[in-house]
């Protein structure tokens, strides 16, 4: 069996800016960050930056600073009322896990109460910030709560609970567009981003799967990795091929430049290189992969703007 504790050498060796932060911060604030995953910021990230792609085309060249600002700020609200849900839903499985044994509540230094109270207030505050871009994004994220909650539950009833993942998490690119045309329709386009933002998430969920999976195992929930079990590399790859699809066709269809094109390529030679050198039987590498994967991210939102001026 693989122990949980491997992964956590592997990230504990040079904690990071985000969690020497939060590491300062009094106990009982820097208990409901580390519950709100602030001190490991990598999920904010590959949640806002689908929505920033699609803020990036739709804005033709002028994004308007305060409307990234709030889809940000609402995305670190979002995520944490995520993790709060999760991590009450998944108290008994958390528990017997290395890894996640030390969450607040599965430690028991938050209760369940407190918890759920946590995830309303952040699920409310987001929607209140997003109602000041405009009425419709919020109506975009609120309709993806109902998903959200149940996302816990897929790895119990459900066999590939990361495509419902990739399912809720990418209504971002949704609220992207909507946030700045302040309409709920949308052009082919934005279902080319939804399409390359869905199979990202695969790749990245189904990678971070890997850590647990002889915990998943024994205890009996399902996840990518087990599903997949050695042909996980072949259906990454698989996912990286779709991703780049989705990307190119919503480039085709804005009728962007050749600089696009060549990035979003790029950014697909950047995650197959990371399948080559993943080792999933390592939990250590698979969480170096997973964190580092979000650069593919990065790149789709280079080539948006690069795109827009080639």
């Amino acid at each position: 069996m693989v122990s949980g504790t491997t992964a956590a050498a592997g990230r504990t060796k040079a904690p990071k800016l985000a969690e020497r932060l939060v590491g300062k911060c009094p106990e009982p604030v820097r208990t409901y960050l580390v519950l709100m995953r602030l001190h490991k910021p990598t999920g904010v990230v590959l949640y806002l930056l689908p929505g920033l792609w699609s803020v990036s085309l739709a804005s033709d060249r002028r994004p308007e600073l305060l409307t990234v600002v709030w889809l940000a700020l609402a995305a670190v609200l979002v995520r944490g009322a995520s993790c709060a849900v999760n991590d009450v839903v998944d108290k008994d499985i958390d528990a017997q896990v290395a890894r996640t044994a030390s969450r607040p509540v599965a430690s028991g230094k938050v209760s369940v109460t407190k918890a759920l109270l946590f995830f309303v207030v952040q699920a409310a505050v987001s929607l209140l910030i997003l109602m000041r871009v405009n009425g419709a994004t919020a109506l975009v994220v609120a309709a993806s709560y109902p998903l959200l909650v149940a996302y816990p539950y897929m790895k119990r009833a459900f066999p590939w609970p990361s495509s419902w993942l990739a399912l809720v998490i990418n209504a971002y690119v949704l609220a992207g567009w909507s946030a700045v045309t302040g309409s709920l329709d949308y052009p082919l386009a934005v279902f080319g981003l939804y399409a390359c933002g869905f199979f990202w998430t695969l790749f990245h969920d189904t990678v971070y799967s890997h850590q647990d999976k002889e915990y998943d195992r024994s205890i009996g929930v399902t996840s990518s990795a087990l599903m997949f079990g050695e042909s996980s590399k072949l259906w990454l790859s698989v996912f990286i091929a779709l991703s780049v699809t989705g990307a190119l066709w919503a480039g085709v269809e804005m009728g962007t430049g050749w600089a696009f094109h060549v990035l979003v390529l790029a950014a697909g030679a950047l995650l197959s290189y990371q399948v080559v050198r993943v080792d999933l039987d390592d939990p250590a590498s698979c969480w170096d992969t997973f964190v580092t994967n979000r650069y593919y991210g990065w790149i789709i939102l280079a080539a948006t703007v690069a795109g827009q001026f080639t």
